[in-house]
Formats: structure tokens, sequence, C-alpha cells
């Protein structure tokens, strides 16, 4: 029987997972060639970069990345002083990260790489169908956000 195999070529949920995987790994080809960066470093740089100070626990929460590789690559950047902790005032366990000049200098230099990157990506696709392809990940984003197929 076709019914009794899943072939995870055509399986929607292993298709995501292995084009996600396929575009990280060469976009990290340019931020690793580029700045040195791993990507637990870039998710970090790039969630300062973009909101100012965050809790270690909030960019693990955005980047979806285990408090252990947070822990690490904020480690790593603020031995190359890209980054600065500020203990926050009413709980000592918490700390505020922020860029530094130098960060700030990194991260203005990673922005237009990143962004000449979807460049690349949105033309492979042409634009009208790029736009389909976001709306899409919108969508199915969404509808997993909300609970997804938890009540079906």
């Amino acid at each position: 029987m076709l019914d009794d195999k899943l072939e995870l070529e055509s399986f929607l949920p292993y298709r995501l997972y292995h084009i996600a995987d396929l575009v990280s790994r060469e976009f990290a080809k340019i931020y690793k060639d580029r700045l040195g960066l791993t990507r637990p470093e870039w998710r970090v740089l790039a969630g300062l970069g973009q909101h100012g100070a965050m809790t270690a626990k909030a960019i693990g929460e955005q980047s979806a990345m285990h408090k252990t590789k947070v822990s690490r690559a904020v480690a790593e950047l603020e031995r190359r002083r890209w980054l600065t902790r500020t203990p926050d005032e009413t709980d000592r366990r918490v700390e505020h990260l922020t860029l530094s000049k130098a960060g700030q200098t990194v991260y203005a230099e990673m922005v237009p790489l990143a962004r000449a990157f979807e460049r690349r990506l949105s033309r492979a696709m042409g634009a009208a169908r790029f736009a389909e392809f976001e709306y899409g990940l919108e969508r199915l984003e969404t509808f997993m956000l909300e609970g997804g197929l938890s009540d079906e």
C-alpha cells in the first residue's frame, strides 16, 4: 500500500525544516566568513541590534535557543567587547544586555549582508511568488501560535 509509508521529501513539516536548514547554513557562511560569528552569536547580535536592551531569557525566547547556547554566545560577544551587561536594579539575577559601540558597528555591517541575502532568495522565487510565500509562512505561523492542530 502507498499509504503505509511516509515520504519525507513531500511531507510539509520535513520540507519546512529542510529548507530552513539549507537557507540557514548558506547564510551562516556569510556571517561566519565576514564576521567570525557562530549561529547563536549571530542570533544574539541580531536580537540586540533589533531590540536594544534584552535579557538573556528574552533572547532565548525570541531566537528559540536553549539558555546554555544563549549564555555561551553572550560570553563570547562580551569577550569580543561587542556587548555589555548591566545588572537589573531590582533583581540582581537578571542582566540587561546591550550592544557596545563595537557591537553596533558589527551589527551595522551585518544588516546589509542579511538584506542582500534575502533579496537573492526573493529573486530566486520571483517577486510575486515570494510575496505569496511570505503570506503562507505568516498564515502557518499564526495558525501554529494560535494552537494549530490541537483542537482537531
